[in-house]
């Protein structure tokens, strides 16, 4: 798949994922492409699945959602049905952000995007205590971001 992209569309992936409410046009004159073109590469980006969807980030404290954390879930049975209802439960929940399987060390990692405190408790309740199958939950609360950046990276060094 990344043999058949080209400095172009890589320069047009760079562009939209700084700012993907872009008109065409404004995308074709950052990438010093006529219109047309800018419109047929994105159009194929789109259907070769690189692009997969267009989106808007919001400010969640001034979206209602105060409270961050990140979830570590350890599950008591790993089987693959057990993992796939799991998953099933957290990615339903509107405050799971992010649904992550990892490895080695918990089953799952969640980012959890709530009000408040009183928020967390009753997703904890819902997602974990009614849940037979969790072992073990622990949570991060973040008292401050670094860095955000949801791009795929590093774009600038790719052909």
């Amino acid at each position: 798949m990344e043999d058949s992209l080209d400095a172009l569309d890589w320069r047009l992936l760079e562009l939209l994922q700084d700012d993907a409410s872009l008109t065409n046009q404004a995308l074709a004159d950052a990438a010093h492409v006529s219109p047309a073109t800018a419109l047929r590469r994105v159009k194929r980006l789109r259907e070769l699945g690189v692009i997969e969807r267009f989106t808007v980030l919001l400010a969640p404290r001034l979206a209602g959602q105060g409270l961050h954390a990140l979830c570590e879930v350890t599950l008591d049975r790993q089987g693959a049905e057990h993992l796939d209802a799991f998953e099933a439960r957290a990615v339903a929940q509107d405050a799971v952000q992010q649904c992550w399987r990892v490895s080695p060390g918990p089953d799952f990692i969640l980012v959890v995007w709530v009000a408040d405190m009183p928020a967390f408790h009753a997703l904890t309740h819902r997602l974990f205590t009614q849940d037979a199958n969790v072992r073990n939950v622990k949570s991060f609360f973040s008292v401050k971001r670094g860095k955000f950046a949801p791009k795929v990276a590093p774009i600038s060094s790719s052909p």
